[in-house]
């Protein structure tokens, strides 16, 4: 009997081992193993106690059954660049795995190497073919493929991408596609059992499993995103796949890994379900996702800047700037208040700030709670807007300006007066033969062919009217030169 139990228990361990040695991971988090408890033998000649209940694992087949074929694979590529290095920690990576990820390019005759192949996850959220993913999955490509489980192949436009939410909307040409179920991330307690299903080193609709960890947490690159922390073992490839809760609703989308080797570590963060819709609908009805914002820095509260405000314990936002001519300037706030509270909803850390704010639509009037001479007080702001990531892009169906090769979005009222110009465009990102006449993100096309540009449309006048190239006037910091790019 225990010799029997003994080589049962050393078979378990073995399997463990080698399941652990096989899919060692790399792209989001690890998580903690499960174990299970030791059951003590009863001792010889006694008479075994009623055994207790146990309680059964959740079955996840019905769950892949019926929400996997939502659940897409999408491969990138883009020109390499010199510039492009080697991801970290690929050389531990087994062979095997390796054609799976971006590879460094290599240097040809022109400048450029081939192209670079990249893999990813995303989930079909309606049946006429729009897809959510990670903007960092389709950041810089030149190309978005989505394969689907029955293993078609279409190619996808870049609807909108929100870098601060990590969020891209992309849309397919295809109809009658299975779509997800959408949940909410309010039901999603600690401890609820959760799934992952995406392509992990491009192995496709590969299915993993965890429990929420904690909820609402905040990281220190992102302002926007109360993350769902969970044990779910997410690796290269499964970034923008769904996290299902134990009903097959989507509560999440798989985002970032914390990891001291670049491989799982059980400490994974997915985007709240309900972030990512949002910003779905904002690049859909406007073409850019919109926020308010207050126009202040802010600063956390600890226990010695507490007691010298003279509050009860440390929370709130300390306002430590405040932008001039601002909606806060308007509104009457002044550095050294403490905001408590917005419409109600308690700000306990400084970061919850940016979020509470972000939500609220610009123009509308917000309760700010105050905490100023020892005192509480309400103040009313009317929110500014955030200025968007991208309002529209050149695409090969809009003619002649698509041609250039240029993402761009207008400038705001603030990057007018910071760079001292009456007009301009921002790119967001270059490509084609923008990018080999060295236009780069970030720069700001005055204008065309000597004519000042505003908007999209204006550049497509103008592109119209040129022949075989435009010279396109670039303000780069300080410094304005005008570029030559061939139309092709």
């Amino acid at each position: 009997m225990k010799k029997s139990f003994v080589a049962s228990a050393i078979a378990v361990a073995f399997a463990g081992g080698l399941f652990a040695a096989q899919f060692g991971a790399h792209d989001f988090l690890v998580g903690d193993s499960h174990a299970v408890p030791d059951v003590a033998a009863p001792a010889a000649g006694t008479t075994p106690a009623a055994a207790a209940p146990v309680l059964a694992l959740p079955d996840f087949s019905a769950l892949v059954e019926s929400q996997g074929p939502a659940v897409v694979n999408i491969s990138v590529a883009r020109a390499a660049r010199q510039a492009d290095a080697q991801i970290p920690g690929m050389e531990q990576l087994p062979e095997q795995f390796r054609k799976f990820l971006p590879q460094p390019p290599r240097e040809g005759p022109d400048g450029d190497g081939p192209s670079l192949q990249g893999v990813g996850s995303g989930f079909i959220i309606s049946a006429d073919g729009y897809v959510l993913t990670n903007a960092h999955v389709v950041k810089g490509a030149d190309e978005v493929t989505v394969r689907l489980t029955d293993r078609r192949d279409f190619p996808a436009k870049v609807i909108g991408v929100d870098s601060r939410t990590d969020v891209a909307l992309l849309k397919i040409e295809a109809t009658k596609l299975p779509v997800v179920r959408v949940g909410s991330p309010d039901s999603v307690k600690v401890g609820n059992w959760v799934a992952a299903i995406g392509s992990p080193f491009g192995l496709e609709n590969t299915v993993t499993a965890g429990i929420v960890s904690a909820k609402s947490r905040s990281l220190p690159s992102d302002s926007y995103v109360p993350f769902i922390q969970t044990d779910v073992a997410v690796n290269p490839g499964n970034s923008g796949g769904p996290l299902f809760n134990l009903s097959g609703e989507v509560v999440g989308i798989n985002s970032q890994i914390y990891s001291r080797t670049g491989g799982y570590m059980g400490l994974s963060f997915a985007i709240p379900i309900d972030v990512a819709m949002k910003v779905k609908d904002d690049l859909l009805q406007f073409g850019k996702v919109q926020r308010g914002r207050i126009g202040v820095t802010i600063q956390q509260i600890d226990k010695d800047l507490a007691t010298s405000f003279g509050l009860d314990r440390p929370r709130g936002a300390l306002v430590s700037g405040i932008e001039k001519g601002g909606p806060a300037e308007h509104a009457g706030l002044k550095v050294g208040d403490v905001i408590l509270g917005v419409n109600g909803k308690l700000v306990e850390q400084s970061i919850d700030l940016p979020r509470m704010i972000g939500e609220g639509r610009p123009g509308a009037d917000i309760k700010v709670e105050v905490w100023r001479d020892g005192k509480a007080r309400e103040v009313g702001v009317k929110l500014g807007e955030t200025p968007a990531e991208k309002v529209a892009e050149v695409t090969p169906a809009a003619g002649k300006p698509s041609q250039l090769g240029l993402v761009v979005r207008p400038l705001t009222q603030q990057e007018m007066a910071k760079l001292n110009t009456p007009h301009g465009v921002v790119v967001e990102r270059a490509e084609g033969p923008a990018a080999k006449a060295g236009i780069r993100a970030g720069d700001v096309i005055v204008a065309l062919n000597s004519e000042p540009v505003d908007s999209i449309e204006q550049m497509k006048a103008v592109v119209e009217r040129s022949r075989d190239r435009v010279a396109v006037l670039v303000q780069r910091n300080a410094t304005r030169f005008f570029v030559p790019v061939p139309l092709g």
